[in-house]
C-alpha cells in the first residue's frame, strides 16, 4: 500500500497534540510520527550504533532481515495509538477545543460515534501494551511484539493475553461486532501492512524471532529513536527544530517527510565518530600519549592484549603508582579497534575519584580527536558534575563546526547520558545495569557500545559486588571488552569476575578443577599479574622481565590507640619540622573531631562526604593542587579525611595515620605514602604508617566495627606486620586476610566468622530481590524488570541507594535565614541566584538524624515548612518537590533531637541534644 492511500485511510489519526502558551493549537499525525521514528531508528542503527554491537545482532539475524526489522520496529512502535482508547484521550493541558477538532476530523473520515463513545476501561490498554496486543493479533513473533510493548521502559511481567477479548471496545470502539469495527480493523491492517512493506517484509512470516539479548539492545535503540523522534526542538532551542508539531489546520499532506527527517538529523548530529586505529607497540604508545617510556609491566600487558584474537575481560592487579590507568587507556584503544566499539566508560568508586580521573580521560580523548581532526562527546556521569571546573569549561556541541577536541552534547543528559560514547562516572552507573529499573534497556545499549574500564574494584563490598558480578555477566553477553584495575584484589573476587564474564558470554559455568596448584590462575599469588579471557580460554601474564628492579618502599608500621588527642599530638610532633601528614579515618564525625584539634597556626584540609557540593569540589581541587603530582607542596599541612582519600586520588603524604580497616584498604591508604619522587622533610625521609585502634586484639571500637566486619579487622590485625615491603607484600597480605578457608586459632575469630558469613548471606539475598536475572539464550523481555518493591529504582537517588545498600535518608537544600532574608550559605540572597544554583545546595542528612521509622513524619514536616517559606518552588522545574532545611544566623538549627550546624571548613556537624537542653 502506497503512502498516499494509507494517508487517506489513517491520515487523521493523531500521535501528539498541544496548545502553546500563545494559544496556537498544534498536532502531529500518527503516520508522520511513525515515519519519523522509522527513519530515525534506521539512521541510528546505520550511523550511530557501533559495528561491534551490530555484529552481535548479525550473529542471530542476517543483515538484510536485521535492516528490515529495525525499520519495522521504528514504524510500529506507536501502533497502539491507532485505537479508540488512545484517539479519545483528552489533552494534557485540558484544551477541549483541540480535542473536539481532532475528534471531528476522525468522524468525518468515517469513525462514526466516536464523540459519543464511553470507554469505562480505557486505562487498561495503554498504547504500548495495545501495540503489542495488536501485533500479536497479526501473528508477529512475541519476542518482537514485546519490544513494542516495552518501548516506554518496561515490557511488564507477561504478554498482554486477553486484551482484545476483555477490553474489546478499547481497540474497536464497541464490545460487540459492529460496522465501526470494520473501520478500525481496516485502518489497523493498513498501518500494519504498510509497516511490513516499508520494511521490506513480504509477509509477517518473514519477521525473525530474536533472543533476549538482541531484544534488549533493539529495545534500547527503539527507546532512543522514539525520544529523538519525539523531540520537537534540540535541547528546547526553538531556533533548532527537530520533529515539530504542525498547526491544527494543516494535514499530513502538508509535510515533506524526507525533507523533515534530513533537516532533523543535520540539526541533531553534532559529533564525530571515533575511528580507532591499530595500536603499534613498536612505536611505544605510552611515549606517544604521555611522553614517557613504557615500563616493562606496561609493555608486556599491552603486547599481550594486542595478541588476543577474541578479547573478553582483563583483570590487572598491580601496585599503586605503577601506571594502571595508562595501561587501561592504551587497552581501550586496542580493544576498541579489535571489537569495533568506538567508545569508553571508566567507572570509579566515588565522585571525587571520578573527578580526578575525568581530567586524565579528557586529555587522552582530546588527543584522539585531534589526531582524527574531529570532535567527540564526553560526559561526567555523577550528580555533581556541574561543580567540576574542567567539565564546565568544555564547549557545548552545536551544529556549527568547532575546533578538534572534546565537547559536551547536552542531548545526552539524564537517562540518555549513558548513550554518550565517552563517559567517566561513579561505579553506580555500571552497577545500575544490574538493577531492575525502568528504562534499563538504555543502560544496556549504552554499555554495549563501549570498552568498559572499572577502577578500584577492591573498594566494592559484598552487597555491591553482587550487582557488579551481574553487570559483568551482561557485559560478557554483549561481548563488551572489560578492563578491571586493582592494587589489592582478593583472589576469590578475581575468580568471580572471570567466571561471571565467562557465564555471560557462553551461557555456561566456567569449569575450575577442584585440585589445582598455587600457580593456577585462580590461586596465583604473582604480583603484578594480568588474568584475562581470550575466547573461552583463561590466560595469565605473571612474568615481566626488567621489572624486578621496581622500587621497593619499606614502610614502618606502628600501632596507636584510637584516642583522638593522642593521635593529633603524635601528628603534630612528627611534622614539627615540616611535612604533609595524612589522617584517614572511618567516619565523618571522627574526621571533624580531629580537625577541630588542629592548632590555629597549623594549616589543615578536611575532606568527607558531608559537604555541600560546591565546597567539596573546591576542597578536592585544593588538595590535588597542594599534594597531587607536580603540586605546590606547602611546608606544613595536615590532610584529614574519610575513605575518599584512599581511592584513586593521586596525592602524596610524607607520613600517614589511619583508622584500622581491612587489609586491602590499609594498603590502599599506604599507597598514598611517598608516592612521588620528591625531597622529604627531615625525619620523614622514610615512610611511616600509624594504625589507630588496633592495640588490643579483637577490640576495635564500636564505630570501626560498625563500618567494617570485625572478622576482617581481626585477620588484618593478625597479619599486619611491623615492617612492610611494598609492593612485594601486597598480594600475600590481601590473600591471607581474604582466604576464608584458613583455620587460624585466634580468640573470638570463630564467632566473628559466623557473624561475617551470616551477614554475607543476608547481603546476597537482599541483592537478589532487586537484581536482574542472569542472561538466558532464549526468552523474551517480559518479566525482566519485575520486582517486588516498586519504589526501588524509580529515581536516581533510590536507585543508587539500592545498589550501594544505603539506608534511605533525606536530602535537603541547605539555606540560611539572616536579618536580610534567606541566603545561600556563601551569603548570596536566593533572589539573586537562579533555580539551578539553589537546587544544587543539596546535602544528605545522616541516617542517625532521621531513623527509617521516623522518615515519613520528618519528610512531611520539612515539606510543610518548605511550602510555607518557598511556595514558588512548586512551579519551578528545578525546585519542584525539593525540601529545605534553613539554618539560623549562627548557621545552626535543631531538628529531630539533634543540633545541626554547617561551616565550609568542617561541613555538616551533627550533635545529639542534651536531655536537659
Amino acid at each position: 500500500m502506497n503512502l498516499k492511500k494509507l494517508n487517506k485511510i489513517a491520515g487523521y489519526l493523531w500521535a501528539k497534540k498541544t496548545t502553546t502558551e500563545s494559544g496556537q493549537e498544534l498536532w502531529l499525525p500518527l503516520i508522520t510520527h511513525l515515519l519519523d521514528a522509522e527513519q530515525t531508528m534506521h539512521w541510528l542503527f546505520n550511523n550511530w550504533m557501533s559495528e561491534g554491537t551490530k555484529q552481535l545482532l548479525r550473529s542471530e539475524i542476517d543483515d538484510e532481515k536485521l535492516q528490515s526489522l529495525v525499520k519495522f520496529l521504528g514504524f510500529c512502535h506507536d501502533f497502539g495509538k491507532a485505537t479508540p482508547s488512545f484517539q479519545s484521550k483528552s489533552s494534557y493541558d485540558g484544551n477541549v477545543s483541540i480535542d473536539s477538532e481532532l475528534i471531528a476530523q476522525l468522524i468525518q473520515s468515517g469513525f462514526e460515534g466516536l464523540a459519543d463513545m464511553t470507554l469505562t476501561n480505557a486505562n487498561e490498554s495503554p498504547h504500548a501494551m495495545a501495540g503489542e496486543a495488536l501485533l500479536n493479533y497479526f501473528k508477529v513473533p512475541k519476542s518482537i511484539s514485546s519490544i513494542v510493548g516495552g518501548h516506554h521502559g518496561d515490557a511488564g511481567n507477561s504478554e498482554p493475553r486477553g486484551q482484545l477479548r476483555d477490553y474489546t471496545a478499547n481497540y474497536w470502539q464497541t464490545d460487540s461486532e459492529s460496522d465501526v469495527w470494520v473501520k478500525w480493523k481496516r485502518v489497523q491492517k493498513a498501518i500494519f501492512e504498510h509497516g511490513l512493506e516499508l520494511s521490506g517484509f513480504r509477509d509477517v512470516s518473514e519477521i525473525p524471532k530474536v533472543s533476549q539479548r538482541s531484544a534488549i539492545i533493539l529495545e534500547g535503540l527503539l527507546i532512543t529513536a522514539d525520544w529523538l523522534a519525539s523531540s520537537e526542538y534540540l535541547n528546547n532551542d526553538y531556533q533548532k527544530p527537530l520533529f515539530p508539531l504542525i498547526p491544527i489546520n494543516y494535514t499530513i499532506d502538508d509535510i515533506d517527510e524526507d525533507k523533515r527527517f534530513r533537516a532533523a538529523v543535520e540539526t541533531w548530529w553534532l559529533d564525530g565518530v571515533w575511528e580507532p586505529k591499530k595500536v603499534l607497540e613498536d612505536s611505544d604508545p605510552y611515549l606517544k600519549r604521555w611522553s614517557f617510556k613504557a615500563r616493562p609491566v606496561q609493555q608486556a600487558m599491552t603486547r599481550t592484549i594486542g595478541e588476543t584474537t577474541d578479547p573478553g575481560i582483563f583483570i590487572i592487579e598491580a601496585p599503586m603508582g605503577l601506571g594502571k590507568t595508562e595501561i587501561a587507556l592504551v587497552a581501550a584503544e586496542q580493544l576498541a579497534y579489535k571489537t569495533q566499539r568506538p567508545g569508553l566508560f571508566v567507572g570509579l568508586p566515588t565522585q571525587a575519584t571520578s573527578n580526578a580521573m575525568f581530567d586524565r580521560v579528557q586529555q587522552w580523548e582530546k588527543r584522539l580527536a585531534q589526531e582524527q581532526g574531529d570532535h567527540f562527546p564526553i560526559n561526567l556521569m555523577h550528580g555533581k558534575a556541574h561543580f567540576n571546573e574542567a567539565y564546565e569549561k568544555i564547549p557545548r556541541a552545536s551544529n556549527v563546526d568547532i575546533e578538534s577536541g572534546v565537547d559536551i552534547n547536552e542531548w545526552f543528559s539524564g537517562k540518555k547520558s549513558v548513550l554518550s560514547k565517552f563517559a567517566v562516572g561513579t561505579i553506580d552507573n555500571l552497577l545500575l545495569m544490574a538493577l531492575k529499573q525502568k528504562h534499563l534497556f538504555l543502560k544496556h545499549l549504552g554499555f554495549s557500545e563501549k570498552v568498559v574500564v572499572i577502577d578500584e574494584v577492591h573498594a566494592y563490598d559484598a552487597y555491591m559486588s553482587q550487582y557488579l558480578f551481574e553487570a559483568i555477566k551482561w557485559l560478557g553477553t554483549y561481548h563488551v571488552p572489560v578492563v578491571v584495575l586493582s592494587a589489592t584484589l582478593p583472589r576469590e573476587k578475581r575468580k568471580a569476575l572471570i567466571s561471571s564474564y565467562y557465564k555471560g558470554k557462553y551461557f555456561s559455568k566456567l569449569k575450575i578443577a577442584k585440585d589445582i596448584d598455587e600457580n593456577h590462575w585462580s590461586r596465583s599469588k604473582a604480583y603484578p599479574v594480568m588474568t584475562y579471557l581470550d575466547g573461552p580460554d583463561v590466560k595469565q601474564v605473571t612474568e615481566f622481565p626488567g621489572e624486578s628492579d621496581q622500587k621497593t618502599v619499606k614502610v614502618k608500621v606502628e600501632r596507636l590507640a584510637s584516642d583522638a588527642h593522642d593521635a593529633m599530638a603524635s601528628v603534630l610532633d612528627k611534622i614539627q619540622n615540616g611535612g604533609v601528614a595524612g589522617v584517614i579515618v572511618n567516619t565523618v564525625s571522627r574526621a571533624q573531631e580531629l580537625a577541630k584539634m588542629v592548632p590555629a597556626e597549623v594549616p589543615f584540609m578536611l575532606l568527607h562526604s558531608s559537604f555541600l557540593a560546591p565546597d567539596r569540589a573546591k576542597k578536592e581541587k585544593q588538595i590535588q593542587t597542594a599534594i597531587g603530582k607536580n603540586g605546590h607542596r606547602p611546608k606544613k599541612l595536615i590532610v584529614i579525611g574519610t575513605q575518599v582519600l584512599e581511592q584513586s586520588l593521586d596525592i602524596d603524604f610524607d607520613i600517614l595515620y589511619t583508622d584500622v580497616a581491612p587489609m586491602d584498604l590499609i594498603l590502599q591508604r599506604a599507597g598514598r605514602l611517598h608516592r612521588h619522587a620528591i625531597q622529604r622533610p627531615r625525619g620523614l625521609d622514610k615512610p611511616q604508617l600509624f594504625v589507630m585502634g588496633a592495640t588490643e586484639f579483637g577490640n576495635y571500637g564500636d564505630s570501626n566495627e560498625t563500618v567494617y566486619e570485625k572478622y576482617l579487622l581481626m585477620k588484618t590485625d593478625h597479619y599486619l606486620k611491623a615492617d612492610l615491603s611494598l609492593p612485594q607484600d601486597i598480594s600475600d597480605l590481601v590473600q591471607s586476610v581474604y582466604n576464608f578457608e584458613d583455620e587460624l586459632d585466634l580468640p573470638g575469630l570463630d564467632s566473628a566468622k559466623e557473624k561475617f558469613d551470616s551477614n554475607l548471606r543476608k547481603e546476597e539475598q537482599k541483592a537478589k530481590q532487586y537484581r536482574i536475572n542472569d542472561p538466558v539464550k532464549g526468552g523474551t523481555i517480559h518479566g525482566w524488570l519485575t520486582r517486588g518493591n516498586d519504589e526501588i529504582g524509580q529515581s536516581d537517588q533510590t536507585a543508587s541507594a539500592a545498589v550501594r545498600d544505603i539506608k534511605e535518608t533525606i536530602e535537603v537544600i541547605l539555606l540560611q535565614q539572616t536579618s536580610q532574608g534567606v541566603v545561600m550559605l556563601d551569603g548570596r540572597p536566593i533572589e539573586s541566584c537562579n533555580s539551578k544554583e539553589i537546587a544544587e545546595q543539596l546535602i544528605r542528612l545522616p541516617g542517625r538524624v532521621v531513623p527509617e521509622y521516623q522518615m515519613l513524619e520528618a519528610i512531611e514536616l520539612l515539606e510543610t515548612q518548605t511550602l510555607e517559606r518557598f511556595q514558588s518552588w512548586q512551579s519551578d522545574r528545578w525546585l519542584h518537590g525539593a525540601i529545605s532545611l534553613v539554618l539560623d544566623e549562627t548557621s545552626q538549627t535543631r531538628f529531630n533531637g539533634y543540633k545541626l550546624a554547617y561551616s565550609s571548613q568542617y561541613g555538616l556537624i551533627v550533635e545529639k541534644e542534651d536531655d536537659d537542653d
